[in-house]
């Protein structure tokens, strides 16, 4: 007669796989920090009206389905985004048809003329998330350009090394004025 060897019994491998998981679903380090970075506006108080903002104020950036890029009404290539928005940001020249600049009193910055400016972004539902990303990164660097640019003349540093309080200072002179309309569909050529 033959003899039966004993099965493993296996009953708890299911616990077990689970434990393990579980454990290195806690200890692992996940990647979370993707995305574009943007410092919302507080909210206006429910009984404040909407800011009246003039046209001249306004740069429109627009992207098409087809990934054509159009500032204010005029076709544009995505290399000339950054100058085209740091010309119209510090309206260096205080041109009529730029926008309007206010002397505004910037602890440890004196009285600086704050641009009312405002670049309104928007996208086809069709546009390529790369284009997206191109256009964010052209007028990202276009801030942190002029930024560096001011920290520079004011503190002798770039931006990113200057201490906090001199950074709200020119956070302040410069703010990230971007306005973000819900893609829409948009002529192409």
């Amino acid at each position: 007669m033959a003899r039966k060897t004993p099965g493993l019994n296996t009953g708890s491998m299911s616990d077990i796989s689970f434990l393990l998981l579980a454990f290195f679903l806690m200890v692992s380090n996940i990647n979370t920090d993707m995305g574009i970075a943007r410092k919302l506006p507080p909210p206006l108080p429910e009984d404040a009206e909407a800011p009246d903002v003039r046209e001249r104020n306004i740069f429109v950036v627009m992207v098409n389905k087809d990934d054509r890029l159009l500032y204010n009404n005029e076709y544009g290539r995505i290399e000339d985004l950054k100058d085209r928005a740091k010309e119209f940001l510090g309206n260096p020249n205080n041109l009529p048809n730029l926008p309007e600049k206010v002397p505004t009193e910037i602890p440890l910055l004196g009285t600086i003329d704050v641009s009312k400016g405002v670049i309104s972004l928007r996208n086809d539902r069709g546009t390529s998330y790369d284009m997206y990303l191109q256009v964010q990164n052209e007028l990202t660097a276009a801030i942190k350009e002029m930024r560096d640019d001011l920290s520079t003349a004011h503190f002798g540093k770039k931006f990113a090394d200057i201490s906090e309080s001199q950074r709200e200072a020119v956070e302040q002179a410069i703010p990230v004025a971007i306005s973000e309309a819900e893609p829409t569909k948009i002529g192409g050529k």
